[in-house]
């Protein structure tokens, strides 16, 4: 007779790594796109290292390419102003969001972003 398999909660170093994934979006405050290659190469490098910082991993890049897109649409949108206020709740939201997924992933907890447009898979 098979065993129920349990969920294992991540190490510390699994949680570290996926909490990385996320924070890792900051590198966009240091130079363009950084935003996207920071989760991105996090991601790469450590995704085989358990399947919850290649879930987390794939969440923040997918979080980031979404507020890429929404960042591009309100700068097109600033020619008609809105675009101004706009960008400026994208830009909050998105903070509070990583820092929300940052915390959750430290705690071993599974974050998924709202909002969130999921293209890598």
């Amino acid at each position: 007779m098979d065993e129920p398999t349990h969920y294992q909660e991540p190490n510390r170093e699994v949680r570290q790594w996926a909490m990385f994934c996320h924070f890792s979006a900051f590198l966009g405050l240091v130079f363009p796109f950084g935003n996207l290659l920071g989760p991105l190469i996090v991601w790469q490098i450590k995704k085989d290292m358990d399947p919850f910082v290649d879930a987390q991993g794939k969440e923040a890049l997918n979080f980031q390419i979404t507020v890429a897109l929404a960042v591009v649409l309100c700068f097109l949108l600033m020619l008609v102003v809105i675009g101004f206020p706009l960008l400026g709740l994208v830009s909050i939201g998105a903070l509070v969001l990583t820092i929300i997924a940052g915390i959750k992933a430290n705690e071993g907890q599974a974050y998924r972003y709202p909002f969130c447009w999921r293209l890598v898979k």
